[in-house]
């Protein structure tokens, strides 16, 4: 069921769904390693879809640590609510991840350890991918990290600007294999992205 979900979702928004069944279990794993969960407080993760990788936190986190989930999809959205309803310290906002600092207000969250990210920017508008990477980055404790899947290495440029340190592994037990994308957080490069002009918006 949940893959006949996942698939119908793919072919009526393939721009932002991005592929065609659920990441995989082993994938997962990867997308987790580099999280300390003896220290994470707060964890946003962009994209959850059908939740593979939410569950996959869920087990690990420490009971406190505060989950906020963005989908911009509202049926995962709506199966993201029904699934996790009732656990304690999940959030679970439909809207889009270049909102994030408002979201974290929203949710009093002063801060975030670690991003997980499952968005598509290889077919997101290059506006959009900038205003997520840029808040992001911004929302991101100094030493946190982003940690993103892409099929290609096409968009890797475009995020290591945002980030001190890029990290790329790579799964090949999913489908189709994915680039691990693990981005390390420095608050003076950060600072340093004001001044930069957006030359990604085309």
């Amino acid at each position: 069921m949940k893959n006949l979900s996942f698939l119908t979702q793919f072919f009526a928004n393939p721009k932002t769904i991005g592929a065609i069944l659920p990441s995989s279990s082993f994938l997962g794993d990867k997308m987790i390693e580099k999280i300390d969960f003896n220290v994470a407080k707060y964890i946003v993760e962009y994209g959850p879809g059908t939740g593979a990788f939410t569950e996959k936190l869920l087990e690990k986190r420490n009971h406190n640590t505060v989950i906020l989930l963005v989908e911009n999809n509202i049926t995962f959205c709506s199966l993201l609510k029904e699934r996790y309803k009732g656990i304690d310290n999940v959030h679970i906002k439909h809207g889009s991840a270049e909102n994030i600092e408002q979201y974290l207000n929203e949710y009093n969250i002063p801060y975030v350890d670690y991003v997980i990210s499952g968005l598509p920017f290889s077919s997101l508008p290059g506006k959009i991918s900038y205003e997520i990477l840029l808040n992001t980055s911004n929302s991101i404790k100094d030493d946190g990290m982003f940690i993103t899947f892409q099929y290609t290495k096409l968009k890797k440029a475009l995020i290591q600007q945002f980030f001190a340190k890029l990290e790329v592994t790579r799964e090949y037990r999913n489908w189709p294999p994915a680039y691990i994308f693990s981005c390390s957080v420095s608050k003076k490069h950060t600072e340093e992205l004001v001044n930069v002009k957006n030359t990604n918006c085309r």
